[in-house]
């Protein structure tokens, strides 16, 4: 059974179709065959917009962990022969200072809705019965909903590949920067004289090399979905970058 044949889902997913052409009729005086892609760029603006307060309680609790870090510390050097009561331990204190360890994930958990959504609205030929006329519309002459794996194979791919080329180049540029700016804020924040870590702790920490990384993986999968969907992409990347710094530099403790 197809998920998008749900009826709720479908009830949504007509939902965001009439948001989006309605939006793009507004703009089509500006800008022209281009409403449609202005008008993903100007939702997605919306839903960022929209997501600051997670964004706000995100950064709250990158600075919560950094407090609580000699605290962690402490459990790890007194129950390091027992992972289990370490954990159990460590979870206690996370819960009573009100932070989650898992914290850096809603900003994306929440953003999935809403790719998923956009991603849909640019591969069926209809939705909610009617035909969908979105995936008439272009950029730079590239339908929205065609990928860049699909127009490569194509036989046409020039000119229509540089918009493709523009729009990974900004997710590529974002993600090396939020690479860069995360592992200095995490040097300029590390514990001096830290006890290694051991059980779940040392499991993470292991993992945090990796996990700097999985920004990039954003930009192998923008090449494999409809061009709706890597616009939406190359600004919600731009957007976390900028809104992690500004709001790192407001609520730093002082």
């Amino acid at each position: 059974m197809d998920f998008y044949s749900f009826a709720p889902i479908a009830a949504v997913l007509d939902g965001a179709y009439t948001v989006v052409t309605t939006i793009a009729t507004w703009l089509a005086p500006l800008a022209g065959g281009a409403s449609s892609a202005l008008a993903i760029v100007l939702i997605t603006l919306l839903v960022r917009a929209a997501l600051i307060p997670v964004g706000r309680s995100q950064v709250r609790a990158e600075f919560t962990r950094l407090r609580l870090a000699p605290k962690l510390q402490a459990l790890q050097k007194r129950f390091k022969k027992n992972p289990e009561l370490l954990q159990k331990k460590t979870m206690e204190l996370y819960a009573k200072e009100k932070a989650s360890p898992m914290a850096g994930c809603l900003p994306t958990l929440a953003q999935a809705p809403v790719l998923s959504t956009v991603y849909a609205l640019f591969i069926f030929g209809s939705i909610a019965g009617h035909p969908n006329l979105l995936l008439a519309e272009q950029l730079g002459g590239v339908p929205l909903g065609t990928s860049l794996v699909t127009l490569l194979g194509s036989g046409s791919a020039w000119p229509g590949v540089l918009v493709f080329g523009i729009l990974l180049l900004i997710i590529g540029t974002t993600a090396w920067f939020s690479r860069l700016v995360a592992v200095r804020f995490s040097k300029a924040n590390t514990v001096p004289n830290a006890v290694p870590a051991e059980g779940a702790a040392a499991t993470m920490q292991s993992l945090s090399g990796p996990l700097s990384w999985l920004s990039f993986l954003t930009l192998i999968f923008a090449t494999i979905v409809p061009l709706a969907a890597t616009i939406y992409l190359s600004v919600t990347t731009a957007w976390t970058l900028i809104e992690r710094i500004i709001l790192r530099r407001l609520l730093a403790p002082r």
